[in-house]
């Protein structure tokens, strides 16, 4: 016991110091901080998920010290509460029915299914954006006001322009034109990295804890993974709600935009499954991956390809195909 609750409070305190690098303000900074959850992730999977618990409120107790309580609530909202809820979520297992359906049980576990864990870490991206609204702006017009206002001291401070002087970027004409476009990307782009950091660091987590043969449950089949019934109409609900404007169309934008990233990686999952044991499998991966690191809109496809999966079951339809025999 003893040595579970040092080891809880060891991965908060490592997880505390990736989040204050950010304090730096440096470039090496920004990569340490989007690795904190890993620590907390790796307790949680390896050992429990009180380990991740009670490492998050170890590691928030020691930014309130050395930073104050802001710091506290911050690190609880972004680190702590989701890496605890994504490992526990990840552990959960019930006995799985026998084929029969009766009410007996095999010796077989159910798991936490990874197209959840998928869809929870979008959902829990969100509602970190949503909840810095109120810090914000309670209206719409107050809201843009404010994200214009913090955005423009980022930039200030980045530059070395004092206040009082007229903002100037490099390369850029017209600076506030540029804050007010930003103003309206940021919101729903910081759920996307949200979810990202959260599902990048689970998988990261996972990998590590079954190298040291400490994961409980079997790696799941990502490339099988499916979404809930629910799923897609959340999503259709936001992207309508998205039309209303002002304040509701930005929560609703911020909800949508996470969700559209975990249909796109349903995409790739898709993807990946459709192309096994073709030759050209290697080729098709590649050039897709390299289409969206270098465009960016491919994504937009794969999240078209998440959906259609939903809608007609693409790989069901795939496997179901006669195999051609081989020629001669």
């Amino acid at each position: 016991m003893m040595q579970i609750g040092l080891l809880s409070v060891g991965s908060g305190a490592a997880a505390a110091l990736l989040f204050a690098s950010l304090t730096t303000a440096s470039y090496l900074s920004i990569v340490l901080f989007y690795l904190a959850p890993l620590p907390l992730m790796i307790a949680g999977l390896g050992w429990s998920h009180w380990s991740a618990l009670i490492g998050a409120f170890a590691g928030a107790a020691i930014l309130a010290v050395l930073f104050g309580g802001m710091f506290f609530l911050g690190f609880i909202a972004v680190i702590g509460a989701p890496s605890w809820i994504l490992t526990r979520l990840a552990m959960l297992g019930r006995p799985a029915r026998d084929r029969d359906d009766t009410a007996s049980f095999d010796t077989s576990v159910d798991w936490f299914p990874p197209g959840m864990l998928v869809v929870t870490a979008a959902l829990l991206g969100a509602a970190v954006v949503l909840l810095a609204f109120p810090l914000i702006g309670l209206d719409a017009a107050s809201f843009h006001n404010g994200m214009v206002e913090k955005l423009g001291q980022v930039l200030r401070i980045e530059t070395g322009t004092p206040d009082g002087k007229p903002l100037s970027v490099p390369g850029v004409q017209n600076a506030q034109r540029m804050l007010e476009v930003l103003a309206l990307i940021l919101p729903p782009a910081g759920a996307i990295v949200a979810t990202l950091i959260n599902l990048i660091n689970l998988w990261l987590a996972g990998r590590v804890v079954r190298l040291s043969s400490r994961l409980a449950r079997p790696w799941p089949q990502l490339s099988a993974m499916s979404f809930p019934v629910w799923a897609p109409i959340l999503l259709a609900v936001a992207i309508a709600a998205t039309f209303a404007g002002g304040l509701p169309g930005t929560a609703a934008a911020v909800v949508s935009a996470p969700l559209m990233l975990a249909y796109a990686l349903l995409g790739f999952a898709v993807l990946h499954e459709i192309t096994r044991g073709r030759d050209s499998r290697p080729f098709i991966l590649a050039g897709i991956y390299a289409s969206v690191l270098v465009f960016g809109w491919p994504m937009l496809l794969m999240s078209v390809l998440g959906l259609a999966e939903t809608g007609i079951g693409i790989r069901a339809r795939v496997a179901a195909k006669p195999k051609s025999a081989p020629k001669r």
